[in-house]
């Protein structure tokens, strides 16, 4: 999954969605991604009492927050607001959107949280070498398995196929709040999500890393 590669392709499409909003500030759709990610993570949280259900809210907000957040910085550009403060402004607030959703995700009864923890610190680390890339002039790198994008729709999909509990699926524990053991090997969605995220963020993170080191002069 590597849909920053599919950016120019629909761009089109991101140009008409970004219309209604071109009055609006870019911050402000900034904003509205991180209240959406803030939101989806804390009715995951709730998940734990009032059911697995939420999973579909969740699911959904989690995608309207990728949205808001591909908007912001399309309305920059068509309304030439681009500027280095809203870069490094976006790239804040979509870390702690990133937090809000997987912690939310981590406390919500169906993953574990040892390896909630192991895709944050991966999600995080491939967001640093991206970032690293730009501080030393070799401009933002969005290659690799894991973009935000590809993160976000692994996440709402988790989300979205978690909430029902009759699907036969193969990992799926016989309780919720079921984990990791010696015997019998239980998985909920969510945790294959985050193995996902835990193997291709690493991946990507030494792929970026490689190649920022690969286009620096050497010593």
């Amino acid at each position: 999954m590597v849909l920053e590669g599919y950016r120019e392709r629909f761009r089109p499409q991101v140009e008409r969605l970004a219309r209604p909003f071109l009055a609006w500030r870019p911050d402000r759709l900034s904003a509205l991604a991180l209240a959406c990610a803030v939101a989806a993570g804390g009715l995951s949280v709730l998940v734990r009492w009032l059911g697995p259900l939420l999973f579909l809210a969740v699911s959904a907000l989690i995608l309207v927050s990728g949205l808001f957040d591909v908007l912001d910085g399309e309305v920059a550009r068509a309304t030439h607001r681009a500027s280095a403060r809203g870069d490094f402004l976006d790239h804040v607030l979509d870390r702690y959107a990133d937090l809000a959703i997987v912690l939310g995700l981590a406390a919500c009864g169906f993953a574990d949280p040892l390896v909630a923890l192991l895709a944050l610190v991966s999600l995080l680390l491939t967001s640093y070498m991206g970032t690293q890339a730009q501080a030393v002039g070799q401009g933002r790198a969005y290659g690799g398995l894991l973009s935000r994008a590809d993160r976000l729709l692994v996440f709402a999909a988790a989300a979205f196929l978690e909430f029902d509990w009759t699907l036969p699926w193969p990992w799926a524990p016989g309780a919720p709040w079921a984990r990791f053991h010696v015997g019998p090997v239980g998985f909920t969605v969510i945790d294959v999500a985050m193995l996902y995220v835990i193997i291709a963020g690493q991946w990507t993170a030494l792929a970026r890393a490689r190649r920022t080191l690969r286009a620096l002069p050497a010593p």
